[in-house]
């Protein structure tokens, strides 16, 4: 499986609601779209976003586990530290999953917050896992995708800086219970199998191998 990771191109609004003591502020617009090729040549079917976003909101948005990060980190698992909102709702209009998010009172939701107060322009972006096929020379997002969280994401006029990451193109393995790059998972076995007399080369070959194949797609 795939990292992939998607901007929605529509203004996302910042919503204020409760008194001067207690102000609380949401993120809401259109956080995924389906049947529609997007920006990094990708179309969602229907029916592939409809049963990753029901999965999302059974598991997370409804038991209050559905946090996002501030920024696309390189890999597919939300880290705890980074939290900037919970995604408190995700609904259907038309072919539009409409989203809403709580920012939080942690170090990342403040920036959000400072950023949101300050007037700059913020955006969503989806996180998630997956398998792509070409059919007549589209590619199409495959119904083992799963959702991880959707993120705010800082400068919404230049996508490619957040979608078209590092990590994007790397496969993803499950290895008891805990997801891996595959080319990590590989680099990790062939440490592990060398001797104390040659480990010091063999850390270098596998080091300078991984530079080999970091790009910025």
């Amino acid at each position: 499986m795939l990292l992939i990771t998607e901007h929605t191109e529509d203004q996302i609004s910042c919503i204020v609601e409760g008194n001067d003591s207690k102000k609380n502020i949401f993120i809401e617009g259109v956080y995924m779209q389906a049947e529609k090729e997007n920006k990094n040549r990708r179309i969602y079917p229907r029916s592939v976003l409809s049963a990753a976003v029901d999965k999302y909101v059974t598991e997370y948005v409804k038991t209050g586990r559905a946090g996002g990060e501030l920024n696309h980190p390189s890999g597919p698992v939300v880290n705890p530290e980074r939290i900037s909102h919970r995604i408190t709702e995700l609904k259907w209009d038309g072919n539009n999953v409409i989203g809403k998010a709580l920012v939080l009172d942690t170090p990342m939701g403040k920036i959000v917050k400072g950023l949101i107060e300050g007037g700059m322009k913020l955006g969503v972006s989806s996180r998630g896992m997956g398998s792509i096929e070409t059919r007549e020379g589209k590619s199409f997002v495959k119904p083992d995708f799963r959702l991880s969280t959707v993120d705010v994401v800082f400068d919404p006029s230049a996508p490619s800086a957040f979608v078209n990451g590092i990590m994007e193109g790397v496969d993803w393995v499950w290895d008891n219970g805990i997801l891996k790059a595959r080319e990590i998972e590989k680099f990790e076995t062939e440490i592990k199998r060398a001797s104390s007399k040659n480990l010091g080369q063999i850390q270098e070959k596998v080091f300078v191998d991984f530079l080999s194949k970091i790009r910025i797609r």
